[in-house]
């Protein structure tokens, strides 16, 4: 799935997410969630598709039945030069073989800070992805 996701392999990355999945940035909160693997791609595009470059950095990765934490980093490049090197913790929640849900804790300050000046603005006005309340859900 991470091999997929620093491909951008939109198409190969949706096999492993269940017809359900929940997806939420926790920094956001579980009130923006989104549901369901078409949605969740189109979540990560907005983000993910106008960088120059993106790579994924394995790290730590703890299973304990259907519960999953990674502990990663990502490489972000912006076609105008700046550089964000964002260290991650995943939690996913895994049934069949697919991610049910998936949530990602980072540091929204530090990708503010070392994004392009204009990328809150950019990420906000492209986002047009259906969201939902995920609270006590995840």
């Amino acid at each position: 799935m991470w091999k997929a996701l620093s491909a951008r392999d939109w198409e190969l990355l949706t096999t492993f997410l269940s017809d359900d999945c929940i997806y939420c940035d926790m920094p956001l909160g579980p009130a923006l969630s989104t549901r369901g693997p078409e949605n969740i791609i189109a979540k990560l595009k907005v983000g993910l598709e106008p960088l120059a470059s993106y790579e994924n950095h394995d790290g730590v990765l703890v299973s304990n039945g259907d519960d999953v934490l990674y502990e990663h980093s990502e490489t972000w490049k912006w076609v105008s030069g700046e550089t964000a090197l964002l260290r991650f913790v995943t939690v996913h929640k895994v049934h069949d073989g697919k991610i049910t849900v998936w949530k990602d804790y980072w540091d929204m300050g530090g990708l503010t800070n070392t994004a392009p000046a204009t990328w809150l603005e950019d990420v906000t006005a492209a986002y047009t992805v259906p969201m939902f309340d995920a609270t006590g859900l995840i």
